[in-house]
């Protein structure tokens, strides 16, 4: 077997001879147990007939583990003085391709289709906090070609992914994680796994992007509207919440009505709402309104 990068002593030595310098920036924190990047793999189901998209290879250390397992790996890593770096330790494979770029500017569909026929592909990452959620909402909302999503997380930002209502941990990104994905908590990863240490705790989740949503909301941007009007002060009613923000041309008793037509008390938070009653909510709004006055409408 190849030598792991991922032990301290080995990723310690890569570090050292290339001069590389952590860049809080990029909120790049290297994974030193190697037990732990096999089961992230093991997670992701990888197997020799995919091909993986890994964000944020950092040094290759989960990129080794993932070549050895599937049919091609694309890494695509920002910061370009990693790129030879990366070039080095992961050499003696065939199978990867590593890319300098931002993922958020990088033109993934044509990736899926050059590489995987337009097929679904697995994607594989170790995600900083600051950008987190503009990569995940970028995979989930175009519509990609994307089987699943496994992440490397602040624990706290898996645990909301995959809270459920009324739970402290619910919220915006919650509804949005289950509208397009079933979410799974994989593994906790406490700080000493990696270097440098993070001050906090992170986890392992993987999120299956589901063929069809859990619900089809008559317009899609006002469920998502409403939605973010509902948490966007969590502390006010969901009534409160959406006639003080959401623009929808209706009076707060109309919104009151809909609110109630549901049996729901008309002083209920947004956070009491799943992913199935923000769907016919928005559907009853959407029916009392013209059309045009829809927010999103097509």
């Amino acid at each position: 077997m190849t030598e792991r990068i991922s032990t301290p002593s080995r990723t310690k030595q890569i570090i050292e001879e290339n001069g590389f310098y952590f860049k809080k920036n990029f909120g790049q924190n290297f994974l030193i147990d190697t037990n732990i990047l096999n089961n992230i793999a093991e997670s992701a189901g990888i197997t020799k007939e995919d091909c993986v998209l890994e964000i944020g290879p950092g040094i290759g250390s989960l990129t080794q583990i993932l070549a050895e397992n599937a049919r091609e790996v694309v890494a695509v890593e920002i910061d370009q003085t990693l790129i030879p770096i990366l070039q080095q330790t992961l050499k003696g494979y065939t199978n990867i391709e590593i890319l300098n770029q931002d993922i958020l500017k990088a033109d993934i569909d044509g990736l899926i289709q050059r590489k995987n026929g337009g097929k679904p592909i697995k994607v594989v990452a170790n995600l900083p906090y600051y950008i987190t959620t503009p990569i995940l909402m970028d995979l989930l909302e175009n519509g990609r070609a994307i089987d699943t999503i496994t992440v490397m997380v602040q624990k706290e930002v898996a645990e909301r992914m995959q809270a459920s209502p009324k739970a402290s941990e619910y919220g915006a990104l919650s509804v949005a994680v289950q509208y397009y994905c079933d979410a799974r908590l994989d593994m906790i990863v406490p700080p000493s796994c990696f270097m440098p240490r993070p001050k906090v705790a992170s986890a392992v989740i993987t999120l299956k992007v589901l063929p069809q949503r859990k619900v089809a909301p008559k317009d899609e941007a006002l469920f998502f509207h409403l939605v973010k009007c509902a948490f966007g002060q969590r502390r006010k009613t969901l009534l409160n919440s959406l006639h003080n923000q959401g623009k929808l041309n209706l009076s707060k008793e109309a919104l009151s009505s809909l609110i109630t037509a549901f049996g729901w008390d008309e002083r209920i938070r947004g956070e009491a709402l799943g992913v199935h009653e923000f769907a016919l909510l928005a559907d009853a709004i959407y029916e009392k309104l013209h059309p045009e006055q829809i927010i999103g409408s097509k």
